[in-house]
């Protein structure tokens, strides 16, 4: 892999190796696949109620087995119909999540998904009054003054309560909400790493977040999860590094 042999790439990077090469793909990975999911899903992810309660929707929706184009299109659907936060995603009757489902062509889960989120979002209103912020207190008196990872591990096990979503889905609302809750910094998952190493990048998250600022983390771990998905993906930003 031309990542891989310490040669210059074609784009400019003549003299600077392999840290060369890995500054070029991760400048093409942002501009090629660097858009978070929130932000295809219409969410503008910021530390309050209902922007963190459409995260927690869309992870539920992007950790079945389903295309996330059509997690993506589900959960944008839900939010025009106005399941936009916990109280309305509850007073909505299972029928009108179904059909809200179902505009975005999310149909082989679509009944048992609907029940799932009219039951998490009781839960996020019984538990944490409707504010997800409530569920990261919750998780740092865990942590009791711990390990700064502690914090994050029990914000992992907080978010499985919700139906539906399990690690993948927990892991899915850290990757992204990591540009708002800076204790996660840096998420990136295993499914992330895989795309890393599809690039031929460094293959630890320490590694991977030192190639960008803390604001860019969501999206490069956004863009490595897309290349893990798609090798057409893994290809456009090669051919965009010129490496």
């Amino acid at each position: 892999m031309s990542g891989t042999n310490g040669k210059a790439g074609k784009g400019g990077e003549a003299g600077h190796g392999r840290r060369g090469q890995e500054r070029a793909l991760v400048r093409a990975l942002l501009a090629e696949e660097g858009r978070t999911y929130a932000e295809e899903a219409g969410v503008r992810l910021k530390d309050s109620p209902q922007p963190l309660y459409q995260l927690l929707v869309l992870s539920h929706l992007l950790s079945a087995r389903i295309r996330a184009d059509v997690a993506v299109a589900a959960a944008r659907a839900l939010f025009e119909d106005g399941m936009r936060n916990p109280r309305r995603m509850a007073d909505a009757s299972w029928q009108e999540r179904v059909d809200a489902l179902g505009k975005g062509h999310y149909r082989r889960y679509d009944e048992r998904t609907a029940t799932q989120l009219g039951d998490g979002a009781g839960l996020v209103l019984e538990k944490y009054r409707g504010d997800l912020r409530r569920l990261r207190e919750d998780a740092r008196r865990r942590a009791d003054g711990g390990r700064p990872g502690e914090a994050v591990a029990a914000e992992r096990d907080l978010l499985q309560e919700a139906p539906g979503i399990g690690p993948a889905g927990a892991d899915i609302f850290l990757r992204e909400v990591q540009g708002v809750w800076p204790e996660v910094r840096p998420h990136i998952d295993g499914k992330a790493l895989d795309g890393a190493a599809r690039l031929g990048l460094p293959e630890t998250p320490r590694a991977l977040a030192r190639l960008v600022g803390e604001e860019e983390l969501p999206r490069l771990v956004a863009g490595l999860v897309r290349v893990a998905l798609d090798k057409g993906a893994a290809e456009r930003v090669r051919e965009a590094a010129r490496v």
